[in-house]
């Protein structure tokens, strides 16, 4: 699975978020002055070329779906930052936060309140 770029992770973020759109869809997401559409498109071009969308022709457009979950690619780019930034040790991730007052005590109990009830 191939990163993608900030202005291609934000488009993708829209498209998971639809299920399915067409380029005005994800336009019409953004706040004035929205991007423009031939710049949405373009990424979208690049989405499509790297497997993360498949397209589909309805009438003159195309409608747009996302081939790779959301959830996966968390997933992929969160585990390489973790290994590559916090020597592949979450508990050294959410303790950097913790030291830099990221997240807070209460946070970390909610966390593992979260984590015990999923146990059950």
């Amino acid at each position: 699975m191939e990163k993608l770029t900030k202005q291609e992770e934000e488009v993708m973020l829209h498209i998971w978020a639809l299920k399915s759109c067409f380029v005005k869809d994800i336009v019409a997401r953004y706040p004035q002055p929205a991007p423009p559409y031939t710049t949405i498109a373009s990424v979208i071009s690049n989405l499509k070329r790297k497997g993360y969308v498949k397209l589909s022709r309805v009438g003159n457009m195309y409608l747009y779906t996302p081939l790779i979950p959301e959830t996966e690619y968390k997933r992929t780019f969160l585990s390489g930052f973790v290994h590559n930034y916090f020597e592949n040790s979450y508990k050294e991730m959410v303790s950097f936060f913790a030291k830099d007052e990221k997240i807070s005590a209460n946070d970390l109990k909610e966390i593992i309140d979260m984590i015990e009830k999923e146990k059950e």
